[in-house]
């Protein structure tokens, strides 16, 4: 058996963040032929619903770059490494520092997210907040509430390249975190960044699953630097013609665009779809 897993952004899903028809077309010829697949994305899961909800995923799903699980079939999440309002303290200075709304995602008992913000500085961070409140199942709340128990799966943000660097420099500090960046896919001048909890990875993940469900390769297909951690693991991977050069430089193989359908052409020809 193979696990073949795909990252989202920049890889199987288009410049529109959807799912072409082409790639659906033969996401239902992989499903036909008895290949096990799945995601891998640094999305929660609920931030990545109407990306995907025109196919229908039918294993366990890695989301948060491994910190949460999703089975469709089940109904059901796990979660891996949760951090506390202790563990980010430090890091949240340096997103004040650096002038950049973080916006810290907690889970609820039934797997929707409350998330906290500091006051809404830039034309950036007003946007991420309008696409988190479009999402029936996040809330938006004052980082002023944010309670000592709550379960913090990551902090996300948007800004400009060279301040979003200077957190990534600051999160290095600490063991316990983690902390990935990216740009370019959709806004050129607008970089994200994620940290959550150093002990997961979606390379951790696939690996587990791998061995949960006893295949004997692993399969990965991503463009960016948190998909490195599966390439590192996997028996093959293949970088999107997008990619930077150091993550082709990293992959068994470089496939096509991530506009232009690149996985799903490599996918029809690899298994004769």
């Amino acid at each position: 058996m193979e696990l073949v897993a795909f990252d989202l952004d920049g890889t199987l899903l288009n410049r529109q963040q959807r799912l072409s028809a082409y790639t659906l077309e033969t996401l239902e010829r992989l499903k036909a032929a008895g290949i096990f697949y799945t995601v891998a994305t640094g999305r929660t899961h609920h931030a990545a619903m109407f990306c995907i909800e025109d196919h229908d995923f039918p294993h366990w799903q890695i989301f948060k770059n491994g910190v949460e699980w999703w089975n469709p079939d089940q109904n059901t999440y796990r979660h891996r490494n949760l951090l506390s309002q202790s563990h980010i303290t430090d890091v949240l200075s340096s997103f004040e520092d650096n002038q950049i709304t973080p916006f810290v995602f907690c889970l609820e008992d039934d797997g929707s997210h409350r998330v906290y913000h500091s006051p809404l500085n830039n034309t950036l961070s007003h946007n991420v907040a309008n696409q988190l409140n479009n999402n029936k199942h996040m809330s938006l709340h004052p980082m002023a509430e944010l309670s000592h128990t709550a379960r913090i799966t990551n902090i996300s943000a948007m800004g400009q390249p060279e301040f979003i660097d200077n957190i990534i420099q600051a999160s290095q500090q600490h063991l316990h975190l983690t902390a990935y960046s990216g740009g370019g896919v959709y806004s050129s001048d607008a970089h994200w960044i994620d940290v959550h909890h150093s002990n997961v990875s979606k390379g951790s993940a696939l690996t587990e699953l791998k061995e949960e469900i006893g295949a004997k390769t692993l399969i990965v297909f991503g463009d960016g630097d948190n998909d490195l951690s599966m390439f590192d693991v996997a028996d093959e991977s293949f970088a999107t013609e997008n990619a930077l050069d150091h993550i082709k430089g990293a992959a068994t193989g470089v496939i096509g665009h991530h506009d232009e359908d690149g996985v799903a052409r490599y996918l029809r020809t690899r298994y004769n779809l």
